[in-house]
């Protein structure tokens, strides 16, 4: 049984919001490594693109592993 575009859609927001609070902390820490230090508001514009993009990418590939799955059957 393949999982609902809803499904997909929501499995990718809890996991894009466990990553995003990862990210944010990651970004603080790692960053100043590395010479950047970006502003609190910097880092959360950052992690925000970053999250866009993690979210597109995570439904992205959880629908097309539900349409080969569907070929399948």
């Amino acid at each position: 049984m393949s999982q609902s575009r809803k499904g997909s859609a929501i499995e990718a927001i809890v996991n894009i919001m466990i990553g995003l609070i990862v990210s944010y902390v990651a970004n603080h820490l790692v960053f100043p490594h590395y010479g950047f230090t970006p502003s609190p508001r910097q880092n959360v514009e950052i992690t925000a693109i970053f999250t866009v993009i993690s979210f597109v990418r995570s439904y992205s590939v959880r629908r097309l592993f539900n349409h080969y799955r569907q070929m399948q059957s």
